[in-house]
């Protein structure tokens, strides 16, 4: 029986997940906790001079270790288990299935906590969101606003000032890219086309 818990905290963009996650982090640091900070590889938007971080879009930054979509996050945790008592992932919707299910198996030494979207521009739930949804112990959602004011589900993918529902499912990009929506306001620019 695992004695850790798998945490999964999820928003459209501009949630705040990021900024969650550092400030998970400096918390854990604060009380004498040494934090293993992961995000995939593929989320190259912050790396500078061959050094990977996870950084907010309110300034928080922190630096990381990245994996890819093959390596084996056991392995990951085993080189580096000397000094982790808590692992946080940034970006986990881009996790594959089986690194999910990795870091489910890993909460029997450690806490694991998760961050990212749920759904892609499509609506469509990611791959390693998917899993998190049924695997996690505790699924949150982090409220994000659409510019009516309402709550904000959608990611929309922003192409010539429209949103788009066809592409690929992987465009790495912020607030130039992207924009966060109420269903009824993605709806109806949706319908503008």
């Amino acid at each position: 029986m695992a004695r850790f818990k798998l945490y999964f905290k999820y928003g459209a963009m501009g949630c705040s997940k990021s900024a969650q996650a550092l400030m998970c982090r400096f918390n854990y640091i604060q009380k004498g906790f040494n934090v293993l900070l992961i995000k995939p590889q593929i989320d190259t938007r912050d790396n500078e001079n061959n050094v990977s971080y996870v950084k907010s879009r309110i300034g928080l930054k922190a630096e990381c270790l990245q994996f890819s979509t093959d390596e084996n996050l056991l392995d990951l945790y085993n080189k580096n288990k000397e000094k982790c008592d808590v692992i946080i992932v940034d970006e986990c919707q881009f996790c594959t299935k089986q690194q999910i299910e990795q870091l489910r198996d890993l909460t029997e030494f450690v806490p694991v906590l998760c961050y990212g979207l749920k759904t892609n521009f499509k609506t469509e739930l990611f791959e390693g969101s998917k899993r998190l949804i049924e695997l996690a112990d505790s699924v949150t959602e982090l409220k994000s606003i659409c510019k009516c004011g309402s709550k904000a589900i959608i990611n929309a993918r922003i192409v010539n000032g429209k949103p788009v529902v066809s592409g690929d499912e992987i465009l790495i990009g912020g607030d130039e890219k992207y924009e966060a929506m109420c269903y009824y306001c993605f709806k109806k620019a949706l319908e503008k086309k």
